[in-house]
């Protein structure tokens, strides 16, 4: 039986690749996909949504939300993400058309529709949709099944020592999220600096020689530029696929029942995830954060839904369509031997 679920997001690099999970994915039927300004700008990752859904034949209205946090000015990532936001993917322009409905209202409305318990939120952006949401219509927070969000941490942050980036963009909204009273599971770095996009796993996707292998070569190697530039990693982080990996297969994951809470005044620490996991474990708690993840069944889940996908005729340039051929470096990783397919190279 498949599980149904509204993935609201912000692609975003990692966010498209969890979108590639999603739909390529038996366990799960996305509803919709609702979109919030982040990575990037909402005009570019709602053209991302859009561009990325049509090419892999994601069947579900995309739907724009919040361009800004509720308090704050907002914040992208350009520097990890690129200009657009996909980093050095080119998708052809989408013939798709947006909703005309707000994202706020069109989670509200499938809440409603949806027979309570049901219906999964998957974030993976800032949590200024949900938190909105949970404000206009606060009757739809006990039909939600769950929260599943990527963001947080319990212990170091990314965007600063002690806070990662979706919660530090709108750390009011995260402390609605968190409070409003439906389950919540927190995804952060603890467990998604885990998801580690090595070389090896690189060339396994080459290695599917399917236009969707393709878009997640051309995915992780500018990310791999990105993080070896801008965070001194060898090989990049795969967040966001983590949590939507999260609701396929629980048993990857090591949650903890904790209280959590969101710092949004603190001189140093704002938009810091509290974790208090001081005493014996409650669990009849509704907030949990992931502390552990099965690497390797989580890439082997990426790989079997990436295989699943076909995507549309001309959604990818047929520039891009080659996979590169790649072979061993003296160090023992692989390389592509086709520069234009390197990262940051121009194409």
């Amino acid at each position: 039986m498949t599980r149904r679920v509204i993935i609201d997001c912000d692609p975003g690099v990692d966010d498209a690749l969890a979108l590639m999970l999603a739909h390529g994915s038996s366990e799960l039927d996305v509803t919709a996909v609702t979109v919030v300004g982040g990575n990037q700008t909402l005009e570019k990752v709602t053209r991302n949504a859009l561009a990325l859904t049509e090419a892999i034949g994601l069947d579900a209205p995309v739907a724009a939300g919040a361009a800004d946090p509720l308090e704050r000015q907002p914040q992208t990532a350009g520097h990890v993400h690129g200009d657009t936001g996909l980093g050095q993917l080119v998708l052809a322009e989408p013939q798709a058309q947006l909703s005309d409905e707000h994202a706020v209202d069109l989670i509200i409305r499938e809440l409603r529709a949806a027979e309570p318990g049901t219906l999964t939120l998957i974030a993976l952006g800032p949590l200024t949709n949900l938190a909105l949401a949970a404000q206009k219509a606060p009757e739809v927070v006990e039909r939600v099944r769950e929260v599943v969000l990527m963001g947080g941490a319990i212990a170091d942050g990314n965007i600063t020592p002690v806070a990662e980036f979706n919660i530090a963009v709108d750390p009011e909204a995260a402390r609605i999220v968190f409070a409003a009273g439906w389950p919540v599971t927190m995804v952060g770095l603890d467990v998604t600096h885990q998801a580690v996009a090595t070389q090896d796993i690189e060339r396994s996707f080459a290695d599917l020689g399917t236009d969707a292998g393709q878009i997640a070569v051309d995915l992780i190697s500018s990310y791999r530029a990105a993080y070896q530039d801008n965070q001194d990693f060898s090989d990049p982080p795969c967040h966001d696929p983590v949590a939507v990996a999260a609701v396929i297969r629980p048993e990857l994951l090591t949650l903890r029942r904790a209280p959590i809470d969101i710092e949004c005044s603190g001189e140093l620490t704002t938009g810091m995830t509290v974790v208090d996991r001081r005493g014996p474990e409650d669990p009849d708690l509704l907030t949990a954060a992931a502390t552990g993840l099965d690497v390797d069944g989580f890439w082997e889940l990426v790989l079997e839904a990436t295989a699943r996908l076909q995507v549309g005729e001309g959604a990818l340039p047929e520039a891009q369509r080659r996979i590169p051929e790649m072979v061993e470096t003296s160090d023992g990783g692989t390389q592509d031997t086709d520069d234009s397919h390197q990262p940051g190279a121009a194409r």
